[in-house]
């Protein structure tokens, strides 16, 4: 449904006229599409991990693999939230400008504390190098 209503937003912005309040309508639309793009993108991990491979999140392995998945969509999605939100500050509020930069410094942040959790996880994973064996094989049932 949200990438309907995007799609529906980005016609009605580029039908009114090739102006500035037309690129701010298709700017939105794409912030909404962001949204539909997390959404589905979330539920093919879920689906792919609970129900494909049937996996139980406790391994190293698979909580990085799993929180990876996940946070890049987040973190992506973030992003472009952030910059919709910065270009409708600029042209509309730019008090706004604020908060539009308090999302994109809270991206930086979770992209960080990510790389940080990653690096962590490496260590535990050589711990159990069993359970990377695992994971390797429970990935040919998505080919």
């Amino acid at each position: 449904m949200l990438i309907g209503i995007a799609a529906k937003m980005g016609w009605f912005a580029f039908v009114a006229g090739l102006n500035a309040q037309a690129a701010q309508g298709i700017i939105e639309a794409v912030g909404l599409l962001a949204a539909a793009v997390v959404a589905l993108q979330i539920a093919q991990t879920i689906t792919e991990e609970e129900v494909v491979r049937d996996a139980q999140i406790s391994a190293p392995t698979r909580v990085r693999r799993f929180l990876s998945r996940f946070l890049v969509v987040v973190v992506v999605a973030l992003v472009i939230e952030g910059l919709v939100a910065t270009f409708k500050a600029v042209h509309e509020d730019p008090a706004q400008l604020l908060y539009a930069a308090s999302i994109l410094f809270a991206s930086g942040v979770l992209l960080a504390c990510w790389g940080v959790f990653i690096r962590l996880n490496r260590y535990a994973e050589e711990l159990e190098p069993e359970a990377m064996a695992e994971a390797k094989r429970e990935d040919r049932k998505l080919k």
